[in-house]
Order: C-alpha cells, then structure tokens, then sequence
C-alpha cells in the first residue's frame, strides 16, 4: 500500500460541517487511542505531578491537550493552529500561528507534539516541520499519527452507520490514512530531520503510529 496524498475537504468546508468533523475527531481520539496514547508516550519521560509545558502543533479542536492536561494537572499546554476556526473550541492558551514558523524561540517547550498531522505533507515539508518542532522543544519532540494500513483504511466507511461519521469524516479519514506513514518512512524523515535517535512504534488495535525523539 504505496503512501499517496490526496486534498481533504475539511479546509473547504462549511462551518457546520467542520464542526461536525471536528467533533467526530474527537470521538476518534477519544475511542481510537489517541486521548491514551499521548498522555502514555508522555509518562515515559515524565512524573504526573511536573509542571510539563507542552506545545501542540496543529491540534485543531485542543482534545489532545486536554487529554494531557487530565493526565498531567500541572501541565500547561498551548494549541497552535493555522485556522481560528479549528481553535475555537480549543480550552486554555492557544495561538493562530504557522507551524513551519512558529513564534517562540529555541527550546521554548518540554516537548512538542503533532497528533494527526504529519500526515499532511510531502515527505520534505514533513522533515522541515520535524525540524522546526525540534528547535522548540527542550526535551522531546512527540508525533502521534495513523498508520497507513488497509484495517485502518477501511474502519470509517464499514462503521459510518453504525457510528454515524459524518460523510466528510469518512471521506478525509480514508484520505488520511492513505497518506500516513510506515514505521520506516518515519524513521527515515527523523534522520532527515536531524532527529536520528528517534523511536518509532506501532500501536495496536487502534492503528497508530509514534516517533519520539529525545533531545
């Protein structure tokens, strides 16, 4: 199953549609994994009772920072995404802002992480946002995305019913996975990246896939 990138419609889409998306990518965390992957990828490097500053990179609704945020109460997240709309319903700091540019400087973060968003960029522009994360971050730089696998591909459009996704939700979704990465394609954009000691793991049953790379 060779990676292709296809346009999502999310971008384009209303604003009652897109709030509908966001909330079935809520449940997508919520029930997928994600709200326990992250916080689980962030004990290993740290006690629940530090004040862990992280910064969340395209976190679009922030449920992934709050997720931390349960896990971790002395923790202070700030989502950062490019589209106001996304972040509206996002709790605690959070900044409009280019995550190939972003507004803080070196070593600004305990870690910095990207949760569903690797995904969607070409293989060169995912190294430079690998490495513009690095830069920010003291301790670790955190990705939690999808694993490219035909399971995963399929989940959306054989549950649509019974879950009720929106049919945005099914279409991006199986775009996305299309677009994720293996275990190898990621380690390889570390090494581009200037990340070489990066750890990549596969997360099952919910198809994920992580890379964790220790400043």
């Amino acid at each position: 199953m060779l990676r292709r990138l296809e346009p999502e419609l999310m971008d384009a889409a209303s604003p009652e549609v897109a709030a509908a998306n966001l909330k079935d990518l809520v449940r997508i965390n919520r029930w997928l994994g994600g709200h326990r992957l992250l916080p689980r990828l962030l004990s290993e490097m740290a006690s629940p009772d530090e004040a862990l500053s992280v910064l969340d990179v395209g976190a679009a609704s922030g449920d992934m920072g709050a997720a931390v945020e349960r896990r971790f109460p002395f923790a202070h997240v700030v989502a950062l995404d490019r589209s106001a709309r996304n972040l509206a319903a996002a709790p605690g700091t959070k900044l409009v802002a280019d995550a190939f540019a972003l507004p803080f400087p070196a070593r600004a973060f305990d870690v910095v992480s990207a949760c569903l968003f690797l995904h969607h960029f070409e293989e060169a522009h995912a190294a430079e946002l690998l490495r513009e994360m690095a830069r920010v971050a003291r301790r670790a730089v955190v990705v939690l995305d999808l694993w490219r696998h035909p399971v995963a591909k399929a989940f959306l459009p054989v549950t649509r019913h019974l879950f009720g996704w929106h049919e945005l939700t099914v279409h991006d979704g199986v775009r996305s996975v299309a677009a994720g990465f293996k275990a190898g394609e990621l380690l390889e954009l570390a090494k581009s990246a200037g990340l070489p000691s990066a750890r990549v793991r596969r997360h099952l049953p919910w198809f994920r896939i992580s890379l964790v790379a220790r400043m």
